[in-house]
């Protein structure tokens, strides 16, 4: 699933255009605009990409010259300035598709360039509090100081110390920590217990002492933030500015679904994903059925490596029998599926499921399963969905059966696995969690960042489910 890192093409990918590049002229105003625009593109966090201006107004060359250093600015704010199917084996997000030299050849007619490029941005408000806090954490990037004080003497349970407020704010952004709890100088019994929760995620000895390690994983630098900020950033712009208004939206790297209706949140849950070792990849894959009481064919993969050689009395606690040279879990309360599958199409066996083992949602790196997405209350979340797409009584007759019974979705729900490290308070701040798979290195690297040096979520699945 691993691809190689490395920046974007020098050439812009860009859809057959109907306007040919000899028809865009240039003037020495646009040629100024063009210069204080990509001059400013810190703002976008592109600031240690170099984007060279060939060519000057007044012939043929020289305008191709300036409109290909334009387009190819132009396809970094439109698209990214890196390309996932290049850094990613597995990338099938819906991206942007802009024409881009009809867009340009229109700017430079209305004298609007800087507007034009502008705009081709995401323009939420998520992608300028980004914009916002990496102009602000910039000036940082060469003195890595850290946010939390290095200290030779460990902090202990009990122990008061002026530390103790960054490293409770950055439990709490990373989800360990109640912010409620987060109180004082005092390292409290419900910061103890945080911190070792944070410890046995990332393999240390959960004595809840914050000693060199602990520090490593809770402290991150400004330089540490900015960089994260403009990966997310730079993720933002692989995005479809429009989404469909009806979707789920997966954050693999939270453990966390969003389920939009009709450009509503509806709903949110916490959902399992692929642990370090068998990620779940980035994909646009829609749900196009229901199954109740799903059967599960176990992989050749888990087979081989989890249950091969457990005998004849594994499989009949399990549930399981051999069918056609493969092993298959029967409906009912252990199948690894749990009571409901939502079917998706994709070549790669990914989808989202229910799941026996519920004790996984209150884990707070949930990265957890072999691949696929549990979901917490899949059936409440299927009863939901039956509803909204005017399925619900075919639904609950199919799982009144106890058997493998599909139910057809009236149309298809379009569903995004993607991977953001940076979220957003209540109070509208951005949060930098961990990077469970390590992803951030390879996008950080194509923008002109050095690689980070972080510890990695420790693989600890607990079962053979998918």
């Amino acid at each position: 699933m691993l691809a190689a890192c490395g920046p974007a093409s020098e050439t812009p990918e860009a859809p057959a255009s109907a306007v040919s590049i000899d028809q865009v002229h240039w003037t020495d105003a646009a040629l100024r605009d063009l210069r204080v625009a990509i001059d400013g593109r810190a703002v976008h966090a592109l600031d240690r990409m170099a984007f060279a201006i060939e060519g000057r107004p007044g012939n043929a060359e020289g305008d191709r010259a300036l409109t290909q250093s334009a387009l190819r600015y132009a396809a970094a704010l439109a698209r990214g300035r890196a390309d996932p199917k290049k850094l990613y084996g597995i990338y099938t997000v819906p991206r942007p598709d802009a024409d881009l030299l009809p867009g340009l050849a229109r700017a430079l007619e209305d004298g609007d360039l800087k507007d034009w490029l502008e705009g081709l941005a995401p323009q939420d408000e998520g992608y300028r509090s980004l914009s916002k806090a990496y102009l602000a954490l910039r000036g940082s990037k060469d003195a890595p100081s850290p946010a939390i004080p290095q200290d030779n003497e460990p902090l202990r349970p009990g122990e008061t110390d002026p530390r103790v407020v960054r490293i409770a704010r950055q439990l709490v952004a990373s989800d360990y920590l109640d912010g409620r709890d987060a109180q004082g100088e005092h390292y409290s019994p419900a910061m103890v217990k945080a911190v070792q929760r944070m410890q046995a995620d990332y393999g240390i000895k959960p004595d809840g002492v914050i000693g060199k390690d602990a520090l490593e994983i809770l402290n991150l630098s400004d330089a540490d933030k900015a960089r994260a900020v403009a990966v997310a950033m730079e993720r933002m712009r692989w995005l479809d500015r429009d989404p469909p208004k009806t979707r789920i939206d997966v954050n693999v790297a939270a453990g966390r679904l969003v389920y939009w209706r009709d450009g509503k949140m509806a709903d949110t849950r916490k959902v399992v994903v692929g642990e370090p070792e068998n990620e779940t990849p980035q994909l646009g894959s829609p749900i196009y059925r229901l199954v109740a009481n799903p059967t599960w064919t176990v992989p050749r993969s888990i087979q081989s490596k989890e249950i091969a050689g457990k005998g004849s009395g594994y499989l009949r606690r399990n549930n399981m029998a051999w069918k056609d040279g493969w092993i298959v879990q029967q409906p009912g309360p252990k199948n690894s599926l749990g009571l409901v599958k939502f079917d998706m199409k994709n070549e790669h066996q990914i989808y989202l499921h229910d799941t026996p083992a519920k004790q996984l949602f209150q884990e707070v790196q949930r990265q957890r399963s072999h691949g696929c997405v549990r979901v917490e209350d899949a059936l409440g979340f299927a009863e939901m969905l039956a509803k909204d797409e005017g399925v619900l009584d075919e639904w609950r007759r199919a799982r009144a059966t106890g058997k493998e019974t599909f139910v057809p979705l009236r149309r298809e729900i379009p569903v995004r696995l993607l991977y953001h490290t940076v979220l957003f308070g209540d109070d509208g701040e951005p949060m930098i969690r961990s990077d469970p798979y390590g992803w951030n290195d390879r996008v950080a690297t194509a923008l002109g960042f050095s690689a980070g040096s972080s510890h990695q979520l420790r693989a600890n699945g607990s079962d053979v489910g998918p």
